[in-house]
């Protein structure tokens, strides 16, 4: 793997969220993660790209699919692992996540990975890291309900591989109609896909009742992204509000489904999981309306029977759940490679400067 693949025009030296990626950006991870996924899947895996490097995944919440790929992807680049867990650290001490954060810094952490159920830790914990003239980069592995950007882009890799296996690109997004369904106001998800499919030029239609998704929904990518003065992209997809699944469906290039995250509703949101699934669950039949075959996602983990039937969730012909979690390692083998590739980029500038 050359050192240059994917480097050129990177920045972002901190990934918190997808809001702020140009559709290069997007170019590059998804470049470089078809790259990886392409190595041999038997025989030596590893590379050496970040080997001497130590990548600690602190996460606050409980995770299966993003701290184990995170750690995978780590260990495949040669970087040293040290994972994080609440119920054996200081935290039942009162130690704060910064100080928390800080220790795995003074251990030689290079890259920490941050999960947290509160918004805005991992962007707190970068600022913080910055102030105090640390070198550590942060990468938001989820954030309350603000942002996942590894999912978004490993679901906008699956979902450029669906239409082009052989050039997974941005254009390959281009002008599609992809279709999000149901807890949209508790996904983290939902807000990074919209940010990185109108980012490629693919309509996004929204659908679900109104006690899960906000009309203001609509307008999310409308004005520029948080922190910034203008949109990195210069022409977004739309995103339109739906709430049957009727008039969300037809014309469908793709759709996803979200988990219902209960354990985020503040309050009594829903009648209940049978009237739910009756009004916005998939099945292979409801999937006619969309006029044609079209693939299924779901983040995981997926309530079976609520947001898609048993029958739907187990065809690999249409479901790509377990080609979403393949494509999760060389995404983030991507995002690491590039913050790792970026911090040397800066500290050869420095020491070029110094001498």
């Amino acid at each position: 793997m050359g050192r240059g693949v994917g480097m050129s025009g990177w920045h972002h030296r901190h990934i918190l969220d997808l809001a702020s990626f140009s559709r290069d950006d997007f170019a590059s991870i998804l470049e470089l993660a078809q790259r990886f996924r392409s190595l041999p899947v038997t025989g030596v895996r590893k590379l050496p790209a970040l080997q001497g490097r130590l990548v600690a995944t602190l996460f606050f919440e409980p995770s299966t699919r993003t701290r184990s790929s995170f750690e995978l992807a780590a260990k495949r680049l040669s970087a040293d692992v040290m994972s994080f867990s609440p119920s054996s650290s200081s935290l039942s001490k009162g130690e704060s996540v910064l100080d928390t954060a800080r220790t795995y810094v003074a251990m030689g952490a290079d890259v920490l990975v941050v999960r947290h159920r509160s918004t805005s830790v991992p962007q707190q914990l970068a600022a913080d890291l910055d102030q105090l003239g640390e070198r550590t980069v942060v990468l938001n592995g989820g954030d309350g309900l603000h942002s996942h950007p590894s999912q978004g882009l490993l679901d906008l890799l699956t979902l450029a591989r669906y239409f082009d296996a052989q050039k997974p690109t941005p254009q390959a997004l281009d002008g599609k109609k992809i279709v999000i369904v149901g807890d949209i106001l508790h996904s983290r998800v939902a807000r990074s896909n919209l940010w990185a499919l109108t980012g490629c030029g693919a309509d996004v239609v929204l659908c679900g009742p109104r006690s899960l998704l906000p009309e203001d929904f609509a307008a999310f990518v409308d004005a520029p992204p948080p922190g910034l003065s203008c949109d990195p992209v210069a022409q977004r997809g739309r995103v339109t509000v739906e709430r049957r699944l009727e008039q969300a469906l037809p014309g469908a290039d793709a759709v996803m489904t979200l988990r219902l995250q209960k354990e985020r509703m503040t309050q009594q949101l829903l009648t209940s999981l049978e009237r739910y699934h009756r009004d916005y669950g998939l099945s292979h039949a409801r999937l006619q309306l969309c006029g044609r075959q079209v693939p299924v996602l779901h983040p995981g983990p997926v309530n079976r029977g609520v947001e898609m039937t048993s029958r739907l969730l187990d065809d690999p012909s249409i479901c790509l759940v377990e080609e979403q979690v393949r494509n999760g390692v060389p995404v983030r083998m991507a995002l690491l490679y590039l913050m790792a590739a970026a911090e040397s980029a800066a500290e050869s500038s420095l020491v070029s400067i110094s001498s």
